[in-house]
């Protein structure tokens, strides 16, 4: 069985949510072999999910069955891109608040071990998804809970959405150990998201870039929370000074903190920087997970050998997923990759072999741990406003260039709405023309991404 969960005492808690919900090691196995007598046909299927106890049963119990091969979707995903996704994969089920739906579009084939799919752009709704295989989920369970040193005795509390690479992967490498996961969808502003922690006693908390800003602003540094072993980042690069800050504070209290790197193509975790390092290594995503091989290729892609010395970083590894998918006929294509993946970002290592990320070489960016395509954002631009743009920037902002003054609300409105990240995060500046070459392709080199 998946993730060794046979193995794990059936009346065990798997996870606890914050609205008072208990889900135990058996009712996840009992539900999969459920699926099995339901669903007698391997049929993909679009989960529309929260983060909540139900969720995480049927996650799970689908992804053990290997009958149900699940889309894991925002609840909330915009309308529109939903459509567009219905209309471009035909699921044979939808399954939506506890329900699961047969629809009327035939049950198409499906590569053997594919497991599940994740958008590509996590919240701009692009067609493109990430195609798993159940290699990759054992792989990132056993990864992630070695390096992390999960025990059966940790109760990680999950912030980050069920449906967000890094979230899931949460779940994978606690559940391979028997530990039992605190789940909420609550904002950490809400007071029962504290009691919540404090009642159920965590012992670690991942988080994105912006979940540290706000724990920051909410004076976390002066909080009682004795449980709380280690604290982990992903989702992006984070701000140095308030890395720093929070590597220091474990340090002084005798706790972990562990930065980490990875994408949904491999999924979630890549590297991390061992908590020894923390301090002195602020800003590196550290080293290769166990079991993975990090490295860095020149413009000729030979291997690069020399500390300090700028490249591409490729990753090689059991995790690596198999490629993506673009149409349902996709769904029945096989390994792309072989455990092996270029990353397209810019990097390079020290001496002690941690690397450190100085760039991307593609066309997206992450924001508060969101990972947005910018060719993504300006269809949006082009279809909501009827605006041509141009957008660059960084991991801390986007940089939108239009054309059309009058235009600036509405796209900054309709980049809001269609990501669900804050209007902060897009700054619109207007300029009298685009930047193109003579082929009419837009000359992003020639427009200021700060």
């Amino acid at each position: 069985m998946l993730l060794g969960l046979e193995h794990i005492n059936p009346n065990r808690l798997a996870a606890i949510d914050s609205e008072g919900g208990q889900l135990t090691y058996g009712e996840i196995v009992s539900l999969s072999e459920h699926i099995c007598k339901t669903v007698s046909q391997r049929a993909l299927c679009f989960m529309l999910v929260e983060n909540n106890i139900q969720c995480v049963q049927w996650v799970m119990a689908s992804l053990i069955s290997r009958q149900l091969v699940p889309l894991i979707l925002n609840a909330k995903t915009d309308e529109a891109l939903y459509t567009n996704l219905l209309e471009t994969y035909k699921p044979a089920y939808i399954w939506q608040n506890g329900t699961l739906t047969r629809t009327d579009n035939p049950i198409a084939p499906l590569y053997p071990e594919l497991s599940h799919l994740l958008p590509t752009s996590g919240s701009t709704g692009s067609p493109k998804l990430v195609r798993h295989c159940y290699g990759n989920i054992e792989a990132a369970g056993l990864n992630i809970s070695t390096f992390f040193e999960i025990k059966e005795s940790d109760r990680p509390l999950m912030v980050l959405p069920l449906y967000y690479t890094m979230g899931l992967s949460m779940v994978f490498s606690h559940l391979k150990v028997g530990a039992t996961v605190l789940i909420t969808g609550r904002n950490m502003t809400d007071p029962v998201f504290w009691k919540f922690i404090k009642e159920e006693h965590a012992t670690s908390f991942t988080g994105v870039p912006y979940s540290f800003q706000i724990l920051n602003l909410m004076r976390f540094f002066r909080m009682d929370l004795p449980d709380l072993e280690l604290l982990t980042q992903g989702g992006g690069k984070m701000e140095r000074g308030l890395n720093l800050k929070f590597a220091e504070y474990c340090r002084e209290n005798g706790k972990r903190w562990i930065a980490t790197y990875g994408q949904s193509e491999c999924t979630a975790r890549m590297a991390y920087l061992p908590a020894k390092w923390a301090v002195e290594k602020v800003g590196s995503i550290g080293i290769a997970v166990p079991n993975g091989e990090l490295s860095l290729i020149d413009a000729d892609s030979n291997i690069i050998t020399t500390p300090h010395t700028e490249g591409e970083m490729c990753y090689r590894g059991k995790n690596v997923t198999m490629g993506y998918a673009t149409c349902a006929e996709d769904m029945q294509k096989g390994d792309e990759r072989n455990g092996f993946i270029r990353t397209g970002d810019l990097a390079y290592f020290d001496e002690d072999g941690c690397y450190y990320i100085v760039g991307r070489m593609g066309r997206f960016l992450k924001l508060f741990g969101m990972r947005v395509g910018l060719d993504e954002c300006e269809q949006i631009i082009a279809s909501d406003c009827q605006a041509e743009s141009a957008c660059v920037g960084t991991d801390e902002k986007m940089i939108v260039y239009i054309t059309d003054a009058s235009k600036v609300q509405a796209v900054k409105d309709a980049l809001v709405e269609k990501t669900h990240i804050v209007a902060t995060s897009f700054e619109v500046r207007v300029i009298p023309e685009i930047p193109k070459n003579e082929a009419g392709k837009k000359l992003f080199s020639k427009l200021d991404n700060k």
